[in-house]
């Protein structure tokens, strides 16, 4: 029987998604004598500076991975943050991504009756959801997918952590750094209250296997409220540059995204979700700030010194280059369930609605073993062939292998699914790991557009389907 508590009598087990991460590498830096630490990386370890840290590897896309990784798992912390592709071709948005993936840690943390997941977030503003940039909304929806099912969820909101390594941190150093006048968007009149990394990892400490914080939403920052241009001119005082910091109303979106991106050598994928993200007031709610227990918060100069003087970086393993099928497809696409429908009846009214869509070239033909074949109707053979895996569906969740069609090139390799996610609200359609048969050139001007156009026409149906 699963009980809320968590034995405090031995040393508890914790899985880190991210562990290679800022916070992550960190944590294991302070922390892996206090518990049996456990890092998730997708690569083999090679060399591991801790023996007393374990490291697994796990491909956070697959469920049956991530459920061989969290086994024997007590507290799982999560800190992936739109994940790097591991394809070469990614086509899906890091919103949808992020939902996927959380929804897979979820599934498998409930079948190893993990006790809690940490996961850690950026502080929202006291605004409506449909409000939101993308980024903030993005990190609320795996919130909520996270705690979703059996695991305990302590959600941990945080502000800009100030520390060595940190990419937000490392933005405005590296503004400060390079330019000595700072014409400033309007975004940085924004208010927020950033931490230090010593404080948020003292906290997230604090918050393991404490059943005071399970089903909870905790916003952490330092008492210092301050704006984004504060925390500019500031910097340049601790760092000994003497910076002209003012405002402009005239700097467009963009701009912004460009500026902040060239000079403070961030890439684009970080750069323009946390721009837009800062037109928002984000200070902590104080109903939801952290008391477990005291602490000694620095100031915001004392925590820019600690993390300018800390050059060395946290022992990691060193890792095998990860080998795969190169070529590799994954296509991840959210469609609105304004119908409430099951992933086993999306599944199958995509088998019927393909054919009935392309009913002058496209017919669905169904073999001895259930395997769904898609032919042109001139041709025996099957475009793409699909098995159903019965023992890995269920009503929220239809998994297919890609087993055949001269479409494909491999036919040990690759999945589809369709699964509802965030109480059904959406389905998410994706194909994992598709190794196309067609020169890859021309499969990505052609195969590759036409797949999202179908599931966009697709995703049409489904709505009107719901209208009706």
């Amino acid at each position: 029987m699963q009980t809320d508590s968590i034995p405090a009598s031995k040393k508890l087990t914790v899985a880190i998604a991210g562990a290679g991460g800022y916070i992550g590498s960190w944590f294991i830096e302070r922390f892996r004598e206090k518990y049996h630490l456990i890092g998730l990386s997708r690569r083999l370890v090679k060399s591991n500076p801790y023996p007393e840290v374990e490291w697994r590897q796990v491909e956070l896309y697959s469920i049956t991975s991530t459920v061989e990784a969290l086994k024997g798992v007590d507290v799982a912390i999560y800190l992936v943050h739109s994940m790097n592709a591991s394809t070469r071709l990614n086509q899906g948005s890091f919103e949808d991504t992020d939902l996927l993936l959380a929804d897979n840690f979820s599934r498998a943390a409930a079948l190893n009756e993990v006790k809690q997941i940490i996961y850690i977030g950026g502080l929202l503003p006291d605004e409506p959801e449909e409000k939101l940039s993308r980024h903030l909304k993005s990190r609320l929806e795996v919130e909520q997918t996270l705690g979703s099912r059996k695991s305990k969820l302590t959600a941990i909101r945080a502000s800009i952590i100030v520390g060595p390594g940190g990419s937000s941190f490392d933005m405005i150093k590296n503004l400060v750094t390079k330019l000595p006048v700072l014409m400033c968007p309007k975004w940085t009149e924004s208010l927020t209250q950033p931490i230090s990394l010593r404080e948020t990892l003292e906290i997230l400490d604090s918050c393991i296997a404490n059943p005071n914080v399970f089903h909870k939403v905790i916003e952490i920052g330092s008492p210092e409220i301050m704006s984004y241009r504060d925390m500019l001119e500031r910097t340049a005082q601790v760092m000994g540059k003497k910076r002209l910091v003012f405002s402009v109303p005239v700097f467009s979106l963009g701009l912004s995204k460009f500026w902040v991106g060239l000079f403070g050598d961030s890439p684009p994928q970080l750069v323009s979700p946390l721009v837009e993200s800062l037109r928002h007031t984000l200070v902590v709610n104080p109903e939801k700030s952290f008391v477990e227990k005291q602490i000694d918060y620095l100031r915001f100069e004392d925590s820019v010194r600690e993390a300018l003087i800390q050059y060395e970086k946290p022992n990691l393993p060193s890792f095998y280059k990860k080998k795969g099928v190169k070529n590799t497809v994954r296509s991840i696409q959210r469609m609105p369930n304004m119908g409430r429908n099951s992933a086993l009846w999306v599944a199958n009214r995509y088998a019927i609605w393909l054919p009935s869509f392309f009913r002058f070239i496209i017919r669905g033909k169904v073999n001895d073993r259930g395997d769904l074949g898609f032919h042109l109707l001139w041709d025996k053979k099957p475009m793409l062939q699909l098995t159903q895996i019965p023992d890995r569906s269920d009503q929220q969740r239809q998994l297919f292998y890609i087993t055949g069609g001269w479409l494909v090139k491999r036919f040990d390799y690759g999945w589809l699914e369709f699964r509802e996610v965030l109480d059904s609200r959406y389905i998410i359609s994706a194909i994992h790991e598709f190794v196309p048969r067609l020169p890859w050139f021309l499969y990505i001007n052609t195969q590759a557009k036409m797949h999202l156009w179908v599931m966009n026409r697709f995703k049409r149906y489904l709505e009107k389907k719901a209208a009706v």
